[in-house]
């Protein structure tokens, strides 16, 4: 397997879904959709479930989402977004006439990938916690006891499975079939959709002088997922190493400003501070380039 060798034979099948409509007015028309559809579905679940809390929840909910400074709040976030996918399948269906599950690509291939990858990438997530240096930058704080986190601990998984997913459907399926069905350069279905992921992640209110930093993160990660959706020719491994990532980021370790409240450990680092999250830029890099490789490994693309 040659590391630079840029096999994208599978992306075919994956794309061919989307050529029947695929005229260049659908993309920018489809991503209002999508963004309308979202909105209109946030206000028709979670605005309902809101008001059906009580008071004291609903204010909990509603100024520590973003935030994520609670489990309940991380949880209602995380299923929100979720909606995102469910955005992306009604303008599959309504703008491009096409079944949802060509979002995905063949299931039972997805399905093998997504295991295999995920396997693969847990036992690197476990050796890196077991080689050392045993702390990330700094000595971590603990965030909650033990045994609440693992009680906590499924339903975070199943929340950070919906959300990576949702992300994945819009950003690698939606996104890059479309772009590719009508462009067949990849530096525009790889990196349009990269771009507009990084942007949506590009946050000052929350993450300060670092925004630009996470938002440039943001969009190679997202080259990184789309380079493996096109050598698979599905969403499999984009999944497994996105909902790798996130485990890691929102369950595990946080910083204390975001998405703390399903961590079990802290960083030793806020989101706002500048010098120590660009000194941590280069290991999440390396993150990237290790589950990059280690992907490519378990699907011998």
């Amino acid at each position: 397997m040659s590391i630079w060798r840029l096999d994208y034979t599978a992306h075919a099948t994956f794309v061919a879904p989307a050529r029947a409509k695929a005229q260049a007015w659908r993309i920018p028309f489809g991503i209002v959709l999508v963004a309308a559809f979202f909105l209109m579905l946030s206000q028709m679940v979670f605005g309902t479930a809101i008001n059906l809390m009580g008071p004291e929840l609903a204010r909990e909910i509603q100024s520590d989402g973003p935030l994520g400074l609670t489990a309940g709040a991380v949880l209602f976030f995380l299923l929100q977004l979720g909606l995102l996918g469910v955005a992306a399948a009604m303008v599959c269906v309504v703008l491009h006439r096409r079944r949802p599950m060509t979002l995905i690509g063949a299931p039972g291939p997805a399905l093998r990938q997504f295991v295999a990858v995920s396997v693969v990438l847990a036992l690197v997530v476990a050796a890196l916690w077991v080689l050392p240096p045993y702390d990330i930058g700094g000595p971590l704080e603990r965030n909650m006891a033990l045994g609440r986190w693992l009680v906590l601990l499924p339903f975070g998984l199943v929340a950070v499975l919906i959300q990576v997913s949702a992300e994945e459907v819009l950003f690698r399926g939606y996104l890059q079939q479309q772009f590719a069905a009508r462009f067949s350069s990849p530096f525009v279905w790889m990196f349009i959709p990269s771009a507009i992921f990084g942007a949506l992640h590009y946050v000052p209110e929350s993450a300060g002088s670092n925004a630009f930093t996470i938002a440039l993160f943001a969009g190679v990660f997202g080259l990184v997922t789309a380079d493996l959706t096109a050598r698979a020719g599905t969403l499999g491994p984009a999944i497994a190493v996105h909902f790798s990532n996130n485990v890691q980021a929102i369950l595990l370790t946080s910083p204390p400003d975001d998405m703390s409240g399903l961590a079990l450990y802290l960083l030793p680092f806020g989101m706002g501070d500048e010098a120590q999250m660009a000194a941590w830029l280069p290991v999440d890099l390396g993150w990237m380039l290790v589950a990059w490789l280690a992907a490519r490994l378990a699907i011998r693309r």
